[in-house]
């Protein structure tokens, strides 16, 4: 929780904001190609770890896809909705679509991630990204 609030990178927990922006990584089923949005409940990677995040994290199946973004706000989370049944409180849908801050049924939600909105980004080869940030620290 604490590093996707504080956007840190999800392996060193250092700042995870790069002079080209933020990076996120996506698995093959974690977006659909062409969206407008990009909706992440993946914290971002600094660039010392973008390289391992993609080989270790199996959510990623080997070949992640690569997001630049310029801004990244908080969005929602993903959880479980409660409401009264006639047994009391109980289940009545986990998850679905994230549920977005200030929905009317955030009193009622148990949140279990948080999710991001990818804003101002691009879609970036991760070698190729790497070399950028390389030419412009260096």
């Amino acid at each position: 929780m604490m590093t996707m609030q504080a956007l840190r990178c999800q392996i060193c927990t250092n700042p995870a904001r790069t002079p080209l922006g933020l990076i996120f990584l996506a698995g093959p089923h974690d977006h659909t190609s062409g969206t407008a949005e990009v909706l992440t409940n993946q914290p971002p990677v600094c660039a010392r770890h973008l390289r391992t995040a993609a080989r270790l994290c199996p959510h990623l199946d080997g070949s992640p896809t690569v997001f630049l973004a310029q801004s990244a706000p908080l969005y929602g989370t993903t959880g479980t909705l409660y409401g009264l049944g006639a047994d009391g409180v109980q289940s009545v849908a986990q998850p679905g679509p994230p549920l977005p801050y200030g929905h009317p049924d955030t009193g009622c939600f148990l949140a279990s991630q948080q999710i991001r909105r990818l804003l101002s980004f691009r879609t970036v080869d991760l070698d190729g990204l790497l070399h950028q940030l390389r030419t412009r620290s260096g």
